[in-house]
């Protein structure tokens, strides 16, 4: 039974993660698809091109959200369905890849960041608050969005490593989630690694050029 109480776990998690909140947030208050502009990347980051900053916070918070609930209520009630920690990582990581390739939309969903940050704040609220001083320390030193995001996502397992005590040769569940979420973090950010190479990458508070 424990099997398929992992398996439905991980399948809502999924789900839940599919839902693409910057096109939902948008569509409520009335805005652009952010698929149709700026980087067209369905995330707070190119919400916030819209002019709306409200828009791109609600985003934030619920994209956020999403990687972080499932988390939280496997490790809060799964004991007693006889979920441990291995169903933590998996539902973590469903989430995560939810919001990168929903379901809802086609499979065409945005890059993660918000929603891995729910993730690591679901597994630890240390390492969730570590990993957003990194994003934000590295924000304010350089104006890069995507720069910030791959430096806290690599930085998100050593953290998680040093924080716990465990020996990055152990391979438990959670830091082999947290290795499989920083690789496709990066995977997705292959384009704006180009650019910043190339420094042509867009900085936080400018609006992206068709």
């Amino acid at each position: 039974m424990e099997i398929l109480y992992t398996l439905a776990a991980t399948l809502l998690a999924y789900l839940l993660g599919s839902l693409s909140f910057a096109v939902i947030v948008s569509h409520v208050m009335g805005l652009n698809d952010p698929r149709t502009y700026g980087s067209k990347n369905p995330g707070a980051t190119n919400v916030l091109r819209s002019g709306s900053k409200a828009a791109a916070v609600v985003t934030l918070l619920l994209d956020a959200l999403k990687g972080w609930l499932p988390v939280v209520l496997v490790r809060w009630y799964g004991r007693r369905w006889g979920l441990d920690d291995g169903t933590v990582a998996l539902v973590g990581l469903a989430a995560f890849l939810g919001h990168l390739y929903p379901v809802f939309f086609r499979f065409q969903g945005g890059k993660g960041v918000a929603t891995a940050l729910g993730v690591l704040f679901g597994v630890d609220a240390v390492l969730g608050l570590a990993a957003g001083a990194i994003w934000l320390l590295m924000a304010v030193l350089f104006r890069y969005s995507s720069l910030s995001s791959l430096t806290a996502a690599v930085a998100a397992p050593l953290v998680y490593v040093l924080a716990s005590g465990t020996a990055w040769y152990a391979e438990t569940p959670e830091l082999l989630a947290l290795v499989a979420m920083a690789a496709l973090l990066v995977y997705r950010h292959r384009e704006n690694i180009q650019r910043l190479l190339a420094g042509t990458e867009s900085r936080l508070g400018q609006k992206k050029k068709a």
